[in-house]
């Protein structure tokens, strides 16, 4: 029993920086812990954690951070920092003679090693592939989108306090911050997510934090063929839009995969071309060697320095671009960019939030006239015509799954409206047992779309010919169906 009673005045000696615990022997108990449940495991398990789990974790977490050196620990890799907090916990577990099963342990470890190497909760998250939101409504409640429908999980921080610091470590990676003084914010992570921040005392019930999750795999066309959400002949002709130079507005509601679709878009433009990509957080994927990313800055504590949308836009033109990429038009900057596509860049791309094709060019009308611009409608209608090729409209269907309903070709004005001339449109035939929405792409009969000469200036006539021949043959025998 002394032995025993002297080991807690041990404590404060014990773990100092990451090398100071070797001079004591490694403690018998636990020698290795096994690996962690699987992920659906550890949620429910998680969700059944008492006060008292916590309680510990805040107290090892504490007598963790009074052990480490943190300047040492940033030296290192990340593996090797994640083992060395590993081995303090596993000492400071045995040294405060915390009784708990192996299980907790280990989950203890991996929740602590988290908290310090990366965003606390979160991380289980962030590592599934399979999640495509992320939607953290104050410290208690976590959604996530999953196959296109959203649902609770048991995640949950210790506070609105752990909330917040995740959040101020996310944005202060790409020199931008969140407190009372500056509320909202946009960031992304290293891998590309896409991050928005609102903390009190706009949100009232603590933090909101929001992430777009970014996929490690890189969806192709052909990849959405295989999804359905566009039949083979609606992916080559989008591939021989992207070929011949078509300026191209991506248009849809929100999570129905505008970005995904832009970054296949651009997988066809040539390797030679210079490209200059314009975002509020960069998240697009272009392979090509030639390409310039451009962000958005907000303004510092003194609210001086922003650096918006259309002063990048504006200074592209300076910069020799072949393609302006824009990866969300929003406000003024939509007049910059049809100015930058009717003067030589052919090629450009942006995306918008609509519902349908109309509405796309409505919205850009409207963005151009609250932007000061004192122009006629006549006159802002006409710029667009004669800027604009194509709008692929892309939806998210009730059941969750992805389509692309529309490829409409932009013709011209009569009088003071736009002509607008559906390519491939999707049709909604029903449903199955299960909800899931069964329809089919189908072509409209267009045989000479308006860019055709377009088309066969870039050697794509054949191509354009052949996808247009066999949808109508399909259209006709009416055989293709996409269920989802």
């Amino acid at each position: 029993m002394p032995p025993q009673a002297s080991a807690p005045q041990t404590q404060p000696t014990a773990p100092t920086p990451p090398v100071a615990h070797a001079e004591a022997p490694k403690p018998p108990v636990p020698p290795k812990p096994p690996k962690a449940p699987p992920a659906r495991s550890e949620r429910r398990e998680r969700a059944s954690r008492s006060e008292e789990y916590y309680d510990t974790k805040t107290t090892i977490f504490s007598a963790l951070i009074d052990a480490i050196d943190l300047s040492q620990l940033a030296k290192m890799d990340a593996e090797s920092a994640r083992d060395e907090i590993r081995d303090i916990v596993n000492e400071i577990i045995s040294l405060k003679n915390v009784v708990m099963s192996i299980a907790e342990q280990e989950d203890l470890l991996d929740d602590i090693c988290n908290d310090v190497l990366g965003y606390g909760p979160l991380e289980p998250l962030l590592a599934r592939d399979d999640i495509a939101d992320i939607m953290v409504n104050g410290a208690d409640t976590v959604y996530i989108e999953v196959s296109g429908k959203i649902e609770q999980t048991n995640v949950h921080f210790r506070d609105n306090g752990q909330l917040l610091n995740i959040c101020q470590r996310i944005v202060s990676q790409i020199g931008r911050r969140v407190d009372e003084s500056s509320p909202i914010c946009d960031a992304r992570l290293p891998d590309g997510s896409r991050v928005n921040v609102i903390v009190p005392p706009l949100a009232i019930d603590g933090p909101a934090l929001t992430i777009r999750k970014f996929k490690k795999d890189k969806l192709t066309l052909e990849q959405m063929v295989q999804f359905g959400t566009i039949s083979p002949e609606g992916a080559t002709i989008l591939e021989v839009i992207g070929r011949s130079r078509c300026n191209v507005v991506i248009s849809g509601g929100t999570g129905s995969g505008k970005t995904t679709l832009l970054n296949c878009l651009t997988r066809y433009i040539d390797e030679d071309e210079r490209i200059i990509t314009c975002e509020d957080a960069a998240e697009l994927q272009l392979q090509q060697p030639h390409t310039v990313r451009l962000e958005t800055r907000p303004p510092n504590l003194e609210g001086e320095g922003e650096v918006t949308m259309r002063e990048l836009v504006k200074n592209c033109l300076r910069m020799r671009p072949e393609r302006i990429i824009v990866g969300e038009v929003r406000g003024p900057e939509a007049f910059d960019l049809l100015q930058a596509m009717n003067t030589g860049h052919d090629g450009s791309m942006g995306t918008l939030h609509a519902n349908s094709p109309r509405e796309a060019l409505s919205r850009i009308e409207g963005m151009i006239t609250m932007g000061g611009f004192n122009l006629p409608s006549r006159t802002i209608r006409e710029m667009i015509t004669s800027s604009i090729d194509v709008i692929v409209q892309a939806a998210r269907l009730r059941d969750g799954s992805r389509r692309i309903t529309h490829i409409t070709e932009v013709i011209g004005t009569e009088g003071e409206i736009i002509t607008l001339q559906d390519l491939f449109v999707y049709e909604i035939v029903g449903e199955d047992a299960n909800g899931n929405i069964s329809g089919r792409h189908r072509s409209t009969g267009i045989a000479r779309p308006a860019f055709w000469d377009r088309a066969r200036y870039y050697n794509e006539e054949h191509r354009l010919a052949a996808a247009l021949d066999a949808a109508e043959v399909e259209d006709v025998e009416g055989s293709d169906s996409f269920g989802g």
